[in-house]
């Protein structure tokens, strides 16, 4: 069975709101195991949706659903940072704070076909420089936020312009995500792709990404601590391009990273190819990364990164915060081509038992931004960047 938003009274002409119409055939298919359809060729102008349990919402080619610009039109249970709650950052620390796409609780919830999700994103930034663009408040609206959802599914939709992190799966589990585009400017601050957070079972799979901040970043942030550390999460097939990290894991990390393979994907022109940050308490074991083609490049010094394929970093987030470790990581028939080296870079004792085998790095000057050494941001690192010479490989055990 299944739904229309203009059996509800919707337009679909990009400029009446239809986000009333959307919710109802939305509450109309929740449970029944049906799908509400997008029309192809039709936009949708809408504020916050949630979605039920049982819910296919299938978007047709060239059906394209459409945030508002206007931010009173959207879900908003969390808490914007200010001068008297500013930390880390309101997603890792309380939540999100405005929501386009929301679920909780549910299972069995699906968003499928060729169609696009558009979160306006534009209307949210305001450009710093010519290389840089954030926004008046922070954190802008997240595209999909899927808080506590089992039997998760998104395959061939593109999710696109992101005001701030694309696609957040917060405590869910057997997350299934593939063949899907995520395409947001590449000079946006925050535009994460995907980023899954204390979730397990998940599969990430022949999605093409392009995004400022990282494309794929495994959390375990604060503000979804009531949950399992993230584990048993398997990436392949991917192509991938960025302005900080292509693969990530952290910064965010209060729980444990397990059981993790990264495999056959192709990274391009990214600030960074894999990432391992700790910064909180969570430690990482039991990784492998293999089967990698990397190209890096700079971009300018308000993006993390300086061209690093891979790079381990482990400090402690500030005085109060001690980071955990990395350990029992494997990096294997990995070919590596851009403008910095391998890192290996942490305090006494928190990075052992690495493995590099078959990993070949060839350094090439592509871009016109100068060297400015190795990025350790952020945190309590011995200096936002370790000013040494480039070279294919560096292991440096920082001493407190």
């Amino acid at each position: 069975m299944h739904y229309t938003p203009e059996q509800f009274g919707a337009v679909g002409d990009g400029v009446a709101l239809d986000t009333a119409a959307l919710q109802c055939a939305l509450d109309a298919c929740a449970g029944t195991g049906g799908c509400v359809r997008l029309a192809a060729g039709k936009t949708y102008l809408s504020g916050s949706l949630t979605l039920g349990a049982h819910t296919d919402l299938h978007l047709e080619p060239g059906a394209t659903l459409l945030a508002s610009p206007n931010l009173a039109h959207y879900y908003a249970p969390g808490t914007v940072d200010n001068a008297d709650n500013r930390g880390v950052g309101t997603p890792v620390t309380r939540g999100p704070a405005f929501v386009f796409l929301h679920a909780a609780h549910v299972s069995h919830l699906r968003f499928t076909g060729t169609g696009r999700i558009d979160g306006n994103g534009g209307v949210f930034m305001h450009r710093v420089n010519p290389y840089y663009a954030t926004g008046d408040f922070y954190p802008r609206p997240t595209l999909l936020y899927l808080e506590d959802c089992d039997h998760l599914r998104l395959r061939d939709i593109t999710l696109q312009n992101a005001p701030f992190w694309t696609l957040h799966t917060a405590g869910c589990r057997d997350v299934e995500i593939d063949h899907i585009t995520i395409d947001n400017p590449l000079d946006w601050a925050n535009s994460d792709g995907i980023d899954p957070d204390h979730c397990q079972n998940v599969r990430i799979k022949n999605c093409r990404i392009s995004c400022a901040d990282d494309c794929i970043c495994l959390k375990n942030t604060r503000g979804a601590a009531a949950y399992p550390g993230t584990r048993d999460v398997h990436i392949s097939g991917c192509r991938l391009c960025s302005t900080s990290a292509a693969i990530k894991i952290g910064t965010e990390g209060v729980d444990d990273f397990a059981d993790i393979l990264v495999e056959d994907c192709v990274i391009e022109a990214s600030n960074r190819g894999v990432s391992i940050q700790i910064r909180d308490g969570g430690s990482v074991s039991g990784a492998v990364f293999r089967n990698l083609q990397i190209q890096t490049r700079r971009f300018s010094p308000d993006w993390w990164g300086s061209a690093e394929p891979i790079a381990l970093t482990a400090f402690d987030r500030d005085e109060n915060t001690h980071c955990g470790s990395i350990s029992n990581v494997r990096f294997e028939h990995i070919q590596a081509q851009g403008e910095n080296g391998v890192l290996l870079c942490g305090q006494d004792g928190r990075i052992h038992d690495i493995t590099l085998e078959d990993v070949h790095v060839t350094l090439q000057t592509t871009s016109r931004w100068p060297h400015i050494g190795y990025d350790l941001r952020p945190g309590s690192a011995p200096a936002p960047f370790l000013d040494c010479p480039t070279q294919p490989f560096l292991s440096i055990a920082a001493k407190r």
